[in-house]
C-alpha cells in the first residue's frame, strides 16, 4: 500500500463517526466555545505519541503493532510478556467500548428520524445494530477495500457539507460567544479542559492503525511516519472548521444539549428533510464504523492465541469458512452488552484503559529501544526525548482529569489482567515461574 492509499484508511479509521456524535460533548465539558481547546491540546498529545508510534512502527514494521512493540522494549522473555499480554487485555474490554460507542451515537441519531424512539428503545437499536454487525461478520471477508474507500468518500462528503454550510452562514457573534469566565484558570477549568481533550482524543484515536497493519506498507520506513503525521495534522484542521462550522451557526448552549447536532445544525440552515438526508448519511457511516471496528479488533486475539500467546478459545476458526468464529462472537455480545453504558462513560473507559495498559507504557517503550543497537529506527523523532515527555504529560493530564471512578474502573480491569496472566503463566510455565519451573536460569 502506497502513502496516499494508506493515508486515506487510516484517516477513515480515525474519523468513523466519533466527530458527529462528540461535539456536544466536548462543548459540555466547559460550558461553551472554550471548549474546541479541547481538539487543540488533544491535537498536541495525538501527535506527540503520533511521533512515537511513527519511529516504532518505522523500527519494526510488521503488523504486530504494540503487541510487538512492548514485548521488544520490555524484554521478550522477561516483563515484556506481561506487558503483551496485557496489550491483548486491552483490546479485549477496548473493543466493545469502542464499538457500542458507535452504536450508541447511532441510536441517538436514529431518534431524529424517529422521535417516537424512547431511551429504552434506542438502548435496544443499539444493542440489535452490534448483534447485526455479529451476524454479518460470522463470515469469510476476504476484503473490504472497496467499502473503505466508498466509506471515505462519503465521510468527505459531510463534513464537506459541514464546513460549506458553515463558510456561508457563520456568525462570530454566535461562534465566539464565551461565557463570564470562559477562560479563568480555575480547578473547574482544567477539569473541563482535560474531559474535553479526553473526548477529543477519542476522535484522533486510530492514528497508530497503519502500524498494526505495518508489513502491507510499501517503503514503511517513510510512509508510516508520513502517514500518521499527516493524519493527525489534517484532521486537526477538519475537526476545528466542522466544529466551528457548527457553533457559528448553532449556539453552543443550544449544541451542547443536542443528541443529533449535525442533524439540527443542516435542518436549521436547509430544512428537515436535507437533515433527514444527512441523518441518513451519519447513520450508514455509524454501522460501517462498527463494522469495521470490529473486523480489526476480532482478528487481534485470534492472531496471538493462533501463536500460543493467548487463551486457546480465540483461535478457533469456523470449520468451512476459516475465519476466527470465537473471537467474532465474544466481541459481538460483549459490545452489545456494553451498550447498555451512557456514551460519555464508553468513551471516558475506553481511552483510561488504554492509557493504563498501552500509551504511557509504549512511550517508556521507545526509551528502551533506544538503548538497544540491534534494532535499526530510520526514522527519529525531532526534538527527543520532548515529543515522549509531552506526551506522558499530556496522558496523564488526561488520566487525572477523567474522573476517579475510571481511573479505579481502569486499575482494577488492570490488576486483574495481570492476576489472569500470572495464573496463566503459572500453569503454562511461563515468564516469571519458568525459571522455579524448570530450573533454568534464562
Amino acid at each position: 500500500m502506497e502513502f496516499f492509499p494508506a493515508l486515506a484508511s487510516n484517516m477513515l479509521d480515525m474519523v468513523g463517526v466519533g466527530p458527529f456524535i462528540t461535539i456536544p460533548l466536548i462543548l459540555s465539558a466547559m460550558g461553551g466555545p472554550q471548549a474546541l481547546l479541547g481538539w487543540i491540546l488533544g491535537a498536541v498529545i495525538s501527535l506527540c505519541d503520533g511521533l512515537v508510534w511513527a519511529e516504532l512502527g518505522a523500527a519494526m514494521p510488521g503488523s504486530g503493532g504494540s503487541y510487538d512493540y512492548l514485548q521488544q522494549a520490555y524484554g521478550p522473555k522477561s516483563l515484556g510478556r506481561i506487558m503483551g499480554f496485557l496489550f491483548l487485555w486491552q483490546v479485549m474490554l477496548s473493543a466493545p467500548l469502542n464499538a457500542a460507542s458507535g452504536a450508541v451515537g447511532l441510536a441517538d441519531y436514529a431518534h431524529f428520524l424517529v422521535p417516537s424512539l424512547t431511551p429504552v428503545a434506542q438502548k435496544l437499536v443499539a444493542v440489535l445494530v452490534c448483534l447485526l454487525c455479529t451476524v454479518l461478520l460470522y463470515r469469510d471477508i476476504r476484503t473490504i477495500g472497496k467499502v473503505a474507500m466508498g466509506l471515505w468518500l462519503v465521510l468527505i462528503a459531510a463534513i464537506g457539507i459541514i464546513i460549506w454550510g458553515g463558510a456561508w452562514h457563520f456568525h462570530p457573534a454566535i461562534a465566539f460567544a464565551f461565557p463570564p469566565g470562559a477562560f479563568h484558570l480555575s480547578p473547574a477549568f482544567f477539569t473541563g479542559l482535560g474531559a474535553a481533550t479526553l473526548i477529543s482524543i477519542y476522535d484522533y484515536s486510530g492514528y497508530f492503525n497503519v502500524c498494526l497493519i505495518g508489513g502491507e506498507i510499501k517503503r514503511p520506513a517513510r510512509n508510516i511516519p508520513r502517514t500518521i503525521i499527516w493524519s493527525i495534522c489534517v484532521l486537526a484542521v477538519l475537526y476545528l472548521a466542522m466544529s466551528l462550522s457548527i457553533i457559528g451557526v448553532l449556539p453552543a448552549k443550544i449544541a451542547m444539549n443536542s443528541t443529533a447536532v449535525v442533524a439540527d445544525y443542516i435542518a436549521l440552515l436547509y430544512g428537515p428533510t436535507a437533515a433527514a438526508w444527512m441523518t441518513v448519511l451519519i447513520l450508514l457511516i455509524a454501522f460501517a464504523s462498527i463494522f469495521c471496528v470490529l473486523l480489526g479488533f476480532t482478528r487481534v486475539p485470534y492472531a496471538a492465541a493462533a501463536e500460543g500467546n493467548f487463551f486457546s478459545a480465540f483461535a478457533r476458526v469456523h470449520p468451512k469458512r476459516n475465519f476466527p468464529s470465537f473471537s467474532v462472537v465474544f466481541l459481538g455480545l460483549a459490545s452489545a452488552a456494553a451498550c447498555l453504558f451512557e456514551l460519555d462513560a464508553l468513551i471516558k473507559e475506553f481511552i483510561v484503559i488504554q492509557i493504563l495498559t498501552q500509551f504511557i507504557a509504549q512511550c517508556f517503550g521507545l526509551v528502551l529501544i533506544r538503548r538497544r543497537k540491534d534494532i535499526v529506527r530510520p526514522f527519529k523523532m525531532p526534538l527527543y526525548p520532548l515529543p515522549v515527555v509531552l506526551a506522558i504529560a499530556g496522558w496523564l493530564f488526561v488520566l487525572l482529569e477523567s474522573g476517579a471512578v475510571y481511573i479505579l474502573t481502569g486499575i482494577g480491569l488492570v490488576v486483574l489482567g495481570t492476576v489472569i496472566y500470572l495464573l496463566r503463566a503459572r500453569s503454562l510455565r511461563h515468564w516469571p515461574f519458568q525459571d522455579y519451573a524448570l530450573g533454568s536460569a534464562k
